[in-house]
């Protein structure tokens, strides 16, 4: 099959299923609305699975369709073209699955990739402390092997996506008493439905509250939930990063092109497009989308199924999210005074979410800062500060 009739499957799967009680969905779900349907985004899930989906990259032998790069990016953005939600199940596709894939023990990938791609279990991310902020060798939670051989784990993790929505959160942690920096970590995978952990939700300024804190008090996993060997979880949870750099990327930007699309209309309604400096901004964020997108491709142009970060996705986060506060901040010029207060108006009030939200673009997953320093010092080789 060509691209062109890949594209035209998806679009003709996503017209016949993204209906009915489906249809509420459209263009839902994405950053700053992750609390949209959560119990209908999951069967949403069910249903991509259930329609072969999800895992396109994944090896056949892990249950995937191991399509090439080309039609993984086609389908990404026939996905979003069509209106599809945001993918509540992405943190489990997108980073844990290629993690176990690449790093995992043959029985983590039976017992986990199941779950996945069928779209049963779902997991959350626990990186970032409170007292770490961007700097995630600076962490202090604690894990340490009992008696009967289990893991157990003491601290806190913060800014924590859906893990009010999640089965499973996969956990960085010190396991080495004494140790700083990235050595003396490991990487384990905790259940989240047990005594020893409690989620405590985080209201932002947008009135959601898709991120948490959650405390581990005593909380326990097994012995084999852990992936790779103590103390190699530097090397693990960089090797996820570098899966969030992947083919999703392209999806995301399309996410932008139906945001960007949005300031348009408004513009258009409101006559702000009359205006030539709003005019001007409305074409620079075009251009800039266009330099991610080709900076997306190059980062994808090789294999991706290495566990190294390559140097041109080491630009995309600052490139990314500095763009993206722009079109906020533009959307909020193209509305006006109006955007002083809530809108009952859908495209107004969905623009005052992407402005809010994106206030918080350079800050979570690495500041602005921090990622320069990470640009400087590992893709420029010059010396640490």
């Amino acid at each position: 099959m060509n691209e062109q009739e890949f594209r035209q499957e998806v679009a003709d799967w996503m017209a016949t299923h993204l209906v009915g009680r489906f249809a509420c969905l459209k263009h839902r779900g994405g950053p700053g609305d992750e609390e949209a349907f959560p119990a209908l985004r999951k069967e949403w899930e069910q249903e991509l699975a259930a329609g072969g989906w999800v895992g396109l990259g994944w090896p056949k032998a892990h249950g995937g369709r191991d399509l090439p790069l080309a039609l993984q990016l086609a389908f990404h953005e026939e996905y979003v073209r069509a209106g599809g939600p945001g993918r509540i199940g992405h943190i489990g596709e997108t980073l844990m699955a290629p993690t176990l894939i690449a790093l995992g023990t043959p029985e983590q990938q039976r017992r986990f990739l199941p779950g996945i791609r069928e779209g049963r279990e779902y997991w959350a991310q626990g990186y970032s402390e409170p007292g770490a902020g961007s700097d995630l060798a600076a962490i202090t939670t604690r894990c340490w092997p009992g008696e009967d051989g289990r893991w157990r784990l003491q601290g806190q993790k913060v800014w924590t996506s859906l893990a009010h929505e999640s089965e499973w959160i996969f956990v960085v942690a010190r396991s080495t008493p004494g140790s700083v920096g990235r050595e003396g970590l490991s990487f384990l995978l905790v259940p989240l439905d047990q005594p020893g952990i409690e989620i405590h939700p985080i209201r932002q300024m947008t009135g959601e509250a898709e991120f948490n804190s959650v405390f581990f008090d005593g909380a326990v996993t097994e012995a084999d939930c852990i992936v790779g060997k103590p103390g190699e979880g530097w090397k693990v949870a960089m090797a996820l990063l570098g899966f969030e750099r992947g083919v999703s990327t392209l999806g995301q930007q399309m996410h932008f092109i139906h945001e960007l699309q949005l300031v348009i209309d408004v513009a258009r309604a409101n006559g702000a497009a009359r205006d030539p400096a709003i005019r001007q901004r409305i074409a620079d964020a075009w251009v800039g989308l266009q330099g991610l997108r080709y900076n997306g491709l190059r980062m994808l142009e090789e294999d991706t199924g290495s566990t190294k970060v390559r140097p041109e996705a080491l630009i995309y986060k600052y490139a990314w999210s500095n763009w993206h506060r722009e079109l906020g901040q533009l959307a909020m010029d193209v509305i006006g005074v109006a955007g002083d207060v809530r809108s009952d108006d859908d495209a107004v009030r969905r623009l005052q979410q992407v402005f809010f939200f994106s206030r918080a673009d350079t800050i979570y997953a690495g500041t602005n800062e921090i990622q320069l320093n990470i640009i400087a010092e590992r893709g420029l080789g010059m010396p640490r500060g």
